[in-house]
């Protein structure tokens, strides 16, 4: 992994895109795929009840104090991104298939990611209390917010079907299990600080499942077989355009609004990604029956790219400000 690091590649990416070969190569079927839904549809139960159970309510009721950088970052996640994804329509079917459209416009209504963003923050030495409340209050929100942007956005072109059951699903695997998470947080808060591990296989291990779960039903479904090489490149020109756009125009805002520079760095990491851990369960739950191995590559290749282009400004960031010690003063 030391080595990996060195070329900004994540391992778990890596993981990632095994357990997509694995499944494309012996998918889940019959009985193991019932098997595979259960055990999927309780990680992501888990997932979410560790998140209620992570994050202490008082946090966010702190974090929304520097209300104006939040709602920049906040804005960039569930306007600018969908604002984007939806002017990309353009390019479906001939660039991008429907199904490519609608796991690029899917990826840019789910939000923004929570470990990385704080990390990449960190290590520009940024406003990392800051990072920790937007992308956990966007994470928080996302829970509301992604389902109804999917239905006002999707439903009306019919790339996507939310109908009463789909709310009930999310309410039953993603809401409740964080409102008990929430509930249960002073019990089990100790235990969780003093053993990560535990959460961090639950954390990756339920992206996994729902990776091969859906790849495996990509396979049985043949949702493969007309996907070309160069579409998939395509998707890859797509992915980045999307990125630099978001970079630069979440850059220019920092500036622009006269936020100070641990702020901008906030502004620059959490405003422009997008959550795998989120987006995977997620896209399992809403577009139940659909193909969800297509639906989701986008987001899995938005996800390392913005890893790999973000590790590279965090480390230029640190770089700078070691150049330049006034710069890194701290204010708002």
């Amino acid at each position: 992994m030391k080595f990996l690091s060195r070329f900004y590649i994540d391992g778990f990416i890596l993981s990632i895109i095994a357990v997509a070969v694995v499944a494309s190569i012996f998918p889940a079927s019959g009985g193991g795929q019932t098997v595979l839904d259960w055990a999927t549809k309780i990680a992501i139960a888990l997932l979410f009840l560790l998140y209620g159970a992570r994050l202490h309510p008082r946090e966010a009721l702190e974090g929304l104090k520097h209300w104006r950088l939040h709602t920049v970052v906040l804005a960039s996640t569930y306007l600018l991104f969908p604002l984007i994804g939806l002017a990309l329509r353009v390019l479906a079917p001939t660039v991008l298939t429907d199904e490519l459209y609608t796991g690029v416009l899917y990826m840019c209504l789910v939000p923004s990611t929570v470990q990385s963003s704080i990390a990449f923050t960190s290590i520009a030495r940024g406003n990392v209390a800051g990072a920790v409340v937007s992308a956990s209050f966007s994470n928080l929100i996302g829970v509301f917010v992604t389902p109804l942007l999917v239905i006002l956005l999707m439903n009306t072109t019919g790339e996507a079907t939310v109908d009463a059951s789909s709310i009930v699903d999310i309410v039953v695997q993603l809401l409740l299990p964080f409102i008990i998470g929430q509930l249960i947080r002073p019990w089990v808060t100790d235990w969780l600080q003093r053993h990560a591990a535990p959460t961090k296989i639950v954390d990756r291990g339920s992206i996994l499942l729902v990776v091969y779960s859906a790849f495996s039903a990509g396979m049985n479904e043949h949702a493969w077989a007309g996907l070309s090489a160069w579409r998939v490149l395509a998707l890859v020109v797509v992915c980045c355009a999307i990125l630099a756009t978001v970079l630069g125009v979440t850059a220019f805002a920092g500036r622009a609004l006269g936020f100070s520079l641990p702020d901008r760095i906030v502004i620059l990491f959490c405003g422009s990604k997008k959550s795998l851990a989120t987006g995977l369960p997620m896209a399992s739950v809403l577009f139940a029956g659909q193909p969800v191995g297509l639906i989701v590559l986008p987001l899995m290749i938005f996800h390392q790219i913005q890893l790999i282009v973000c590790a590279a400004l965090a480390q230029r960031f640190a770089r700078r400000q070691d150049q330049e010690p006034a710069a890194s003063a701290p204010g708002r």
